[in-house]
């Protein structure tokens, strides 16, 4: 026991996507820019459904809390990636490690779950309009809101108290630019079956079975929307469900091929781990403003009435 104490690991090292100098200048610039364009997207369609009274509908409602996510989970990737493109900085603390860990899964858990009631939200309005506004009240937003995060925080601890638990007493080295629950569990001086099956279970298993509950709502959706007779109705009801299932395949893609099979090395992993907490949450807001000509219209508006709010103060 003494033994274990003195060589428990205190910090990773994180040895990121690549040993080359040259490609951890690029992926610092990809990097850096793409999380300006995250804040920056994210932060104009919050501010455009705050500030428009139009878009105070559910729909929209739930839109925001998505760039939220969005904002989030960047926030909790990017920054430490950043260091270590540029820095150097591979070094990161055991507490700040499982911090990340556990941020990581509460924010893409409840995304996870979000987009699942995103498209009970689109449900609802096409295949029973009439009781849309009674079903998708105020208190029935802010209760699917609140299971979203509720829902993300019990996912986290779950897949996170695990990996905390385990013993690390070398090596140190982390084959990853974060700290995800595979990767650490490699690490790990003691066997990991508990923690692999709770990995497989919880991330995998939720994820495909949340996948296969909104692939069986845009069935019924699509069979709703195929059956109506009005053509401008119908093509308009099909722009707003591929936007958000493009989102769907964009998030549920990686995130099923990643956590459906055993914890064994495979170099697509970090690419992949890329593409939903960097790449997803910079293309969500692209998809949904070039796709819906009523946002594009709000931002246009409010964008109009800063410039003129800054021309009134410079007269």
């Amino acid at each position: 026991m003494a033994v274990r104490n003195e060589t428990r690991v205190t910090h990773f090292i994180l040895l990121g996507l690549s040993n080359n100098p040259d490609l951890q200048i690029l992926f610092f610039v990809l990097f850096l820019v793409m999380y300006l364009l995250i804040i920056a997207g994210n932060l104009l369609i919050m501010t455009t459904i705050y500030v428009d009274s139009q878009l105070h509908t559910p729909m929209y409602f739930l839109l925001c809390n998505l760039s939220l996510i969005d904002l989030s989970i960047s926030t909790v990737t990017v920054p430490r990636a950043l260091a270590l493109f540029l820095l150097l900085k591979n070094t990161i603390s055991f507490r700040d490690c499982m911090t990340q860990l556990f941020f990581l899964h509460l924010i893409a858990g409840a995304e996870g779950i979000h987009l699942v009631l995103m498209a009970y939200d689109r449900y609802v309005a096409i295949c029973n309009p009439l009781r849309y506004t009674t079903i998708m009240n105020r208190q029935t937003c802010l209760l699917l809101v609140a299971s979203t995060w509720a829902g993300g925080f019990f996912h986290s601890i779950s897949q996170s108290l695990p990996i905390i638990l385990l013993p690390f007493c070398g090596p140190n080295e982390l084959d990853h630019f974060l700290c995800d629950g595979q990767p650490l569990s490699m690490l790990a001086c003691s066997s990991t079956v508990i923690s692999e099956i709770v990995d497989i279970v919880n991330s995998g298993f939720l994820a495909l079975s949340c996948f296969l509950v909104l692939v069986i709502s845009y069935t019924y959706i699509i069979s709703t929307i195929l059956k109506v007779h009005s053509g401008e109705g119908r093509q308009k009801a099909f722009s707003t469900c591929a936007t958000h299932l493009l989102v769907v395949i964009l998030y549920y893609g990686p995130i099923v091929f990643i956590y459906m099979r055993p914890s064994v090395t495979f170099t697509i992993d970090k690419p992949l781990a890329v593409f939903y907490s960097i790449v997803t949450p910079f293309l969500n807001p692209i998809i949904y403003t070039l796709r819906n000509e009523r946002a594009r219209k709000a931002m246009k508006k409010l964008g109009s009435r800063k410039i003129s709010c800054m021309r009134k103060h410079i007269n």
